[in-house]
């Protein structure tokens, strides 16, 4: 069985989707809920977290305990193009 690797912009797609639609609570998804649902380490998550509230599509909020992440309208913007363009490049058999 082959492996499969996802690209550095599948990874973000995916973290991007989990922040719109399957966080926890209101106030957001923690590192460690986005590291199980993204399947990727610590180290590598924080960059990539770190990036996408720099560009502004994620909003980080932050308590006593912990960082917490949403995803922010431009965001929603981000996910809603790279979604159609994902869909545009398989009718062409590529993968993103």
């Amino acid at each position: 069985m082959a492996a499969t690797y996802r690209t550095h912009m599948s990874i973000i797609g995916d973290i991007l989707t989990t922040t719109r639609d399957e966080v926890p609570d209101e106030t957001g998804a923690s590192v460690t809920y986005l590291i199980r649902k993204a399947n990727i380490s610590y180290g590598r998550i924080s960059k990539i977290l770190e990036t996408l509230v720099q560009q502004g599509l994620l909003e980080q909020t932050s308590s006593d305990r912990a960082c917490k992440y949403k995803i922010s309208s431009r965001g929603r913007e981000f996910l809603q193009a790279y979604r159609g363009f994902r869909e545009f490049a398989e009718t062409f058999g590529l993968r993103i």
